[in-house]
């Protein structure tokens, strides 16, 4: 899948930024030298731009300009994964879920199918009723649920960071309903049925799927 450009100027952007190009306290450059030297629109930058702003890397001033924010090291977790675009979360994400389907069709007990058929139902329920709120909700609890099926304690965790960005981005996505999570059902639900046959290999496959239509 092509990477959304303005994903792509969000990286480009922090990786120039770690390079030293610009510095703590720099101003940035005005929109229409960002356009050339990055070579899109500019859309691209505005949104760009107020991501990264979103995030914490810049700041913007009305009448003065953009600025680069100190960055600091000791940051949690949570805080970088906020600061990270969207498509280098989902990269990690895959590699992720993929292993955790994989030990979920392994080591699933019976508690663990019970917790995640729930999970199907709740997300399917607040589709039904049109409730994008508990539909996001609904949607981390069941992958959570297959998570914590891994087996891997540390795997479940790191998911759970995850959910961070993932619940920003799906609230950011679904502004006006519920259609992914609606389209993407039924291959919750192959999920599902792959890891209560034991079937890692469709586990692996119907994960990469529900990824590949997670934008």
């Amino acid at each position: 899948m092509a990477e959304k450009l303005s994903n792509k100027i969000i990286r480009l952007i922090k990786n120039d930024i770690a390079a030293g190009k610009w510095k703590e306290g720099d101003k940035m450059p005005s929109e229409f030298e960002l356009m050339e030297l990055y070579a899109v629109g500019r859309s691209s930058i505005r949104e760009a731009i107020k991501s990264l702003a979103d995030a914490g890397v810049l700041t913007v001033q009305q009448g003065s300009g953009t600025f680069v924010n100190a960055i600091s090291d000791s940051e949690n977790i949570d805080q970088r994964l906020k600061r990270a675009a969207f498509d280098d979360i989902n990269a990690v994400r895959q590699m992720l879920e993929l292993e955790i389907a994989t030990l979920a069709s392994k080591n699933r007990t019976e508690n663990n199918l019970q917790e995640i058929s729930l999970r199907l139902q709740q997300r399917k329920d607040a589709i039904m009723t049109e409730q994008r709120l508990p539909c996001i909700e609904a949607d981390l609890a069941f992958h959570s649920a297959v998570a914590k099926a891994s087996g891997n304690s540390v795997l479940a965790d790191l998911y759970h960071s995850f959910t961070v960005i993932i619940r920003d981005f799906f609230e950011k996505r679904e502004k006006q309903g519920i259609n992914h999570f609606a389209m993407s059902h039924y291959l919750h639900e192959a999920l599902y049925n792959a890891i209560l046959k034991g079937d890692a290999e469709a586990a692996r496959q119907v994960t990469t799927e529900i990824l590949k239509n997670n934008y």
